[in-house]
């Protein structure tokens, strides 16, 4: 540069010569563009480095070349070190990437990563808040994810800055034609004096990109001894087409209504500007639940005496605010400690414990309430009981021929929270009633539970599903109305299942037990169920009538008298939620037919598609049923093992009550198969109605609308999965209504893992921010989305007052 300084001094004592002053003033501009092209490719790695100093606190996990393969195409994998475990925290970074490798990820496919520094003052939490709010309003225009969290204040990339860049090297040309020579050179010394931080910055770039190649090649020897597989989020070639339903209601064309509605929808959203949530102010307080609390739709009825106070009555509107904690509240204990002993103050009742104590249902001891494992039935433990319902019936077989079974009355469902130990399923209910908390205790526990009553509609399952119901002094009067109940319960049962009751009209001599007990021996007859055997328990004082239904139309046939009737052909056995009627449904006779045969025996029903199932019948996705069915689960077995179990950071030991809000085949419960956890898979009502195929495979579940409330307390669940389900949702429902259900059934620290479009996934973290949620995981690829949520335990303090919920 000493030569360009007297080369103008030169000009200067020269000024007569006009040719000699153009010449040197096109040199010193050509010098200076070859500086500008020497420093401008340090300035990003100045800002890598400026990126990973603030990051100091934050581990650090390269992507090995096993993970590399996240974008080849749309059904891509996903790298085991992108997650945020429930212990320890990672991001995704690959400094040994080079800039050019950066540029060329296309926005669609990108990983955001949040991060969870141990330490987090503040002033840090603050300025997170901001930049996140910042990049989500950058990304509304185009609904696309960024790639992560450190990555958010480098510009776009490289070629910009370039740009920029070139921009001011122009100017600065000009304004040397200009004759503005004195600013030029102190732009030269400046740049000169950057370009030696630079060179010494760049070279410890280096020498870190070098440290961190020789980590990335030693993480990948290890993967490979161990034999790893990479995580994955889509599934892989033949299996990407099953990620879309291949049907349309209305073809290419909207309705008005949706159309409407959806304008509507976006109008609200456009006012809110945001979301502002409240706490529930309601009489039922932290055990709120929308359809089952509506005390004014409940004054209103006519009659109480067929238990419609206990059935569903759900508000017009569903509620959008939040459900409190109760005081005290602590993360549940795990399973399966947690069969034996919960907090007290998860689920302060103690009424149950007052009344049932003596029986060994539950019990308050210091801090915990614990359950001896007992019931009215069994005061000697449920094992014990269990085992002598076998001894007295061996083709029950349970965990073989015997896999899922209904368990009216369940109580505390101790009955079935040790069934697990014999490979049995039991899908216990009782209703919200004076026994106060009884399912709220059950799924406290782990246990399977729901809030239901048999009163004037039908129970919310298919037809021909349950191997065996069970009912232990369940206190359902049978008998009644022609056997309204009992024919409810002969429209679930399997052909040749069982119905085991274990009440005292078996046992005892009363005078009302001697009554009912004739009354019932006079119904199953009418009925054709055959009384298969009468066992008295010399442990518990108890005895057990064991009845089958029959497996074929004979009896109904030979009947002398059509009572109770045969339902009529166009009835739906199916059809759940419907009004009582007090028919019959024929057994089906065709082999084809489910319910013709008996599905195969536990686990070996768990991955055979059903006999019924026929290749002339089109899957969900497009194939015919059997294929859909095996395609299901092998996309399902895919993403569990490599995604799931593997990849989200998920502590599964932490995770015992599962729900699956949009099933399909329960091909995802089926992949849990081997964990100790259990699946509710529920079918929306507007779903294709494969719920029998769930029950089938060994599997159970529910139909349920989610623009109401689900039948079951608050913080009931450990990790909710949602399959493509929140964008139909968003057709007919709130969407902030949907939201305030899933974080009144999940518990704190529960999991919310979410599979949809985009532009939902996005909805769904704005929504998640606002509810100070943590955001695990995002993901995205071809428009299509993955989102991990983990709820916390914060709560509003504005209250809103649900009129309808006040007592």
């Amino acid at each position: 540069m000493a030569f360009g300084k007297n080369a103008r001094a030169d000009s200067r004592r020269s000024s007569s010569s006009y040719c000699s002053t153009v010449t040197i003033i096109v040199f010193v501009a050509l010098c200076l563009v070859g500086v500008w092209m020497m420093t401008s490719s340090s300035v990003v790695p100045v800002q890598r480095v400026d990126t990973s100093s603030q990051d100091t606190n934050t581990e650090v996990k390269q992507v090995t070349e096993s993970g590399s393969r996240q974008f080849e195409d749309s059904p891509g994998d996903l790298p085991e070190d992108a997650m945020k475990g429930d212990s320890s925290t990672s991001t995704l970074q690959d400094d040994s990437k080079s800039d050019e490798q950066e540029n060329q990820n296309t926005p669609e496919q990108t990983i955001e990563i949040e991060e969870k520094q141990e330490e987090k003052p503040e002033e840090n939490d603050d300025k997170k808040t901001e930049e996140e709010s910042k990049t989500e309003n950058e990304n509304d225009g185009d609904g696309k994810m960024d790639v992560e969290e450190s990555k958010k204040e480098e510009p776009n990339s490289e070629s910009e800055e370039t740009k920029t860049e070139g921009s001011e090297g122009e100017q600065t040309e000009s304004e040397e034609s200009s004759g503005e020579k004195k600013d030029s050179e102190d732009k030269v010394e400046e740049r000169s004096e950057e370009t030696k931080q630079e060179d010494k910055v760049e070279s410890n770039i280096e020498e870190k990109t070098k440290q961190d190649q020789e980590e990335k090649e030693q993480s990948l020897d290890e993967n490979k001894k161990d034999g790893q597989v990479p995580s994955e989020v889509f599934p892989a070639g033949s299996q990407s087409e099953i990620l879309n339903e291949t049907t349309t209601e209305n073809g290419a064309f909207s309705t008005q209504a949706v159309e409407s509605k959806n304008e509507k929808d976006t109008q609200k959203s456009k006012d809110k500007k945001g979301y502002s949530w409240k706490l529930c102010n309601v009489t039922a307080g932290p055990d709120y639940i929308p359809c089952l609390d509506n005390l004014q739709a409940i004054r209103k009825l006519p009659s109480t005496k067929h238990y419609e106070h206990r059935e569903r009555h759900c508000p017009e509107e569903a509620p959008t605010c939040l459900v409190s904690l109760p005081e005290g509240y602590k993360i549940p204990i795990k399973w399966p400690k947690s069969r034996e002993k919960i907090w007290y103050y998860n689920v302060p009742h103690t009424k149950l414990a007052e009344v049932k104590g003596h029986q060994n249902w539950v019990k308050v001891t210091g801090e915990y309430l614990t359950f001896p494992g007992g019931g009215t039935q069994f005061k000697h433990g449920a094992l014990h009981y269990i085992d002598f319902i076998q001894e007295s019936l061996p083709d029950i077989a349970w965990g073989k021929r015997t896999r899922v079974i209904l368990d009216v009355g369940c109580g505390v469902a101790s009955f079935g929270g040790f069934l697990f130990e014999r490979d049995v399923l039991a899908m216990s209910f009782a209703p919200k009633d004076e026994h106060e908390a009884q399912v709220q205790f059950a799924l406290e526990r782990g246990i399977p539970a729901i809030s239901a009553v048999m009163g004037t509609k039908r129970l919310p399952f298919p037809g021909r599903v349950f191997d065996v119901v069970h009912c232990a002094r369940c206190r359902v009067p049978w008998h009644i109305e022609g056997g309204k109940l009992l024919l409810e319960l002969n429209r679930v049962l399997r052909p040749g299942g069982y119905f085991v009751w274990s009440a005292t009209p078996v046992y005892q001599k009363l005078e009302e037990d001697v009554q009912i007990w004739k009354a019932m021996s006079a119904m199953t007859k009418s009925m054709c169920w055959e009384l298969v055997t009468i066992k008295k328990d010399t442990v518990n004082g108890v005895g057990a009538a064991i009845y089958r239904k029959p497996t074929s139309n004979v009896c109904y046939d030979k009947r002398p008298q059509n009572e109770p009737p045969l339902c009529q052909e166009s009835d739906d056995a199916n059809a759940a939620c419907v009004p009582l009627e007090a028919c019959m449904h024929r057994v089906p006779m065709d082999i084809s037919d489910r319910g013709s045969q008996w599905p195969e025996q536990w686990p070996e029903r768990l991955e055979k598609p059903p006999y019924w199932l026929k290749s002339s019948q089109t899957g969900v996705y497009g194939k015919p049923a059997p294929d859909d069915f095996a395609a299901d689960y092998e996309h399902w077995k895919r993403v569990v093992t490599k995604s799931y179990l593997k990849g989200m950071g998920i502590n599964w030991s932490s995770i015992r009550n599962v729900m699956d809000m949009r099933s399909v085949y329960g091909g995802f419960a089926a992949a849990l198969k081997d964990l100790k956890v259990w699946v509710m898979n529920v079918v929306p009502i507007d779903s294709p109605d494969t719920l029998p195929i769930i029950y089938e495979r060994g599997l159970f579940g529910i139909y349920h609308d989610w623009c109401e409330s689900f039948s079951t307390y608050p913080r009931s669940y450990d990790l909710l999965h949602a399959d493509h389900l929140f964008s139909k949702l968003k057709k007919r429902c709130n969407l902030v209504a949907v939201v305030a259900e899933v974080d009144r059934i999940l518990r704190p620290e529960g999991k919310l893992i979410v599979r949809d479009n985009v532009e939902t996934i996005g909805e769904l973290s704005n929504m998640a921010r606002s509810l100070q949620w943590e955001i695990r995981m995002t993901y995205s690829q071809d428009n299509e989305g993955l989102l991990c949520l983990q709820k916390t335990v914060w709560r509003p303090t504005e209250q809103e007052t649900i009129s309808y919920a006040i007592a």
